[in-house]
């Protein structure tokens, strides 16, 4: 009975001791590098789509306004028809300042990790990264996004957090 519970106990520690050591051995650089560079596309694919998105919605609101004919409501519900769009509008420019913000302190970590020897001195850029990425999250997470927005912003996030674990920095929630 002895030499089981001194084994399971020897077993245990080494199962807990290679774990450990398996969550803080840092990653290579290139390993991190190719972390930056899916975030990088990530946000590059959905600046790309947001920017398209835009393109689409003021193309179809200029063929409205020259579709000629009034609407019979138009009257009863200008105000509230109104109250929407700039609800919308607002809510795409907050999305759209939050992503250049993710967009700026993405190239900002690009610059500073590149010429450093240990990536881990560019944590500072990487936790402005998060920040940034939070902040789209929940502009994302109150807006009313349509599938194809969540659906980039999911894989975006998903990037970002593997990222972060390499610095060790506490992931997003979603």
């Amino acid at each position: 009975m002895r030499t089981i519970v001194f084994g399971s106990a020897i077993l245990s520690a080494v199962s807990f001791f290679t774990i450990m050591f398996a969550e803080t051995t840092p990653l290579n650089k290139a390993q991190v590098a190719d972390r930056i560079r899916k975030v990088e596309n990530g946000v590059d694919d959905f600046d790309k789509y947001l920017r398209t998105r835009g393109e689409n919605a003021q193309n179809q609101a200029a063929s409205a306004k020259t579709g000629g004919g009034t609407n019979r409501r138009q009257g009863a519900n200008s105000a509230n028809k109104a109250a929407r769009q700039d609800q919308a509008t607002q809510s795409k420019d907050d999305l759209q300042n939050a992503m250049d913000d993710l967009n700026r302190t993405t190239n900002r970590l690009r610059r500073k990790f590149d010429p450093t020897a240990n990536y881990l001195e560019t944590k500072v850029q990487m936790e402005q990264v998060m920040d940034s990425g939070r902040r789209v999250n929940q502009v994302v997470a109150k807006g009313k996004s349509d599938s194809q927005a969540q659906r980039l912003w999911k894989a975006l996030r998903a990037s970002i957090n593997d990222l972060a674990r390499c610095y060790n920095i506490t992931p997003m929630g979603g």
